[in-house]
């Protein structure tokens, strides 16, 4: 597979990578398979999937437990990105950026990932109650102690994020320029897609012009890209997509233009490119330095995505999905 780099460290990985979170969180827990994930993040590394992305939230703690498990065997071919802060609780979610907790929180990710380095460690959420230069403070220590390679900044959430006429991304921005005073940032993670193209703005630029890597999150839309569900079908009370406002009946039938879209170019590029690809091979495009980061926990499914990194999009076909009607429907 094609390789790109991270960060002015040039950290090397494959153009795609895998989001591990699907495999034990946040989507339907009954078709949630141990095995199963197993062999999907082999034949991902087999593929030359190289980037595993996960976060000692994801379970929690199971998805980093489930990836050491591929890690003790495997690590030389992986590069192991996870997130920290960010505390499960019952039926709610709470940020700790105190730098004790940090470095506590790093040493737990290591035994768990059965490594003894994270390629790319990255602050989930800053905690509004510690300044975020502390907690970087912390994450830069790691790097100096030999237990991380570089830093990453997950992206404000949309709610968190929005104020009364500003940009979707400008909190993150804010958060950007105040800890690259602190440590240079290697990447940065946040939603990107046919559907959601607001980090085209002003993130993708920022990321661009210094040498950011960007990993793009949920590139398929969480599966509505792919053409594989069917409005008013529905989801299992514990997927995200079930309390979704994107996902409901109505919003899911408003948005099928954008599917149709995507099969109509995967359509002229032939050899049995899909929608999924064609969605992918659009974030691909947006720069050397991105890297779509799809979840799946099916070992086809992982090809399926990996097999984008060879589908080339014309200026037309860009063209044209850059024509496709704004998603409808909140994020929040």
């Amino acid at each position: 597979m094609e390789r790109r780099t991270i960060g002015a460290g040039a950290l090397a990985v494959g153009a795609v990578g895998l989001g591990c979170m699907p495999m034990s969180w946040a989507y339907s827990g009954s078709r949630q398979r141990g095995d199963e994930s197993l062999r999907a993040v082999h034949g991902a590394l087999d593929l030359g999937v190289t980037l595993l992305d996960t976060a000692d939230m994801y379970g929690p703690f199971t998805n980093e437990l489930l990836l050491g498990r591929v890690l003790r065997e495997r690590r030389a071919e992986a590069f192991v990105s996870t997130k920290v802060g960010l505390l499960v609780g019952d039926q709610h979610i709470v940020a700790n950026g105190r730098p004790g907790y940090v470095k506590r929180a790093c040493d737990a990710s290591l035994r768990r990932l059965q490594t003894d380095v994270i390629d790319l460690y990255q602050l989930h959420r800053a905690d509004p109650e510690v300044p975020i230069e502390e907690t970087w403070g912390a994450m830069a220590e790691l790097v100096r102690a030999g237990k991380v390679r570089a830093l990453g900044l997950c992206a404000v959430g949309a709610r968190g994020g929005r104020r009364s006429g500003a940009r979707l991304h400008d909190a993150t921005l804010r958060q950007l320029r105040r800890v690259q005073q602190v440590f240079p940032v290697s990447a940065v993670q946040a939603e990107l897609s046919v559907w959601s193209p607001e980090a085209l703005e002003a993130l993708l630029p920022w990321c661009a012009a210094r040498g950011v890597g960007f990993l793009a999150a949920m590139p398929l839309g969480n599966g509505f890209l792919t053409g594989t569900l069917t409005p008013g079908e529905g989801f299992e009370p514990d997927d995200l997509r079930a309390r979704h406002p994107r996902f409901t009946a109505e919003m899911m039938a408003a948005n099928q233009p954008i599917v149709a879209g995507l099969r109509r170019v995967a359509a002229r590029r032939g050899d049995g490119v899909t929608a999924a690809q064609v969605a992918l091979a659009w974030v691909l495009a947006q720069g050397r330095h991105v890297v779509p980061v799809p979840g799946a926990k099916q070992g086809r499914w992982v090809a399926e995505n990996a097999g984008s990194a060879g589908v080339r999009l014309t200026a037309g076909d860009l063209a044209e999905l850059g024509g496709l009607p704004a998603a409808q429907g909140s994020w929040d």
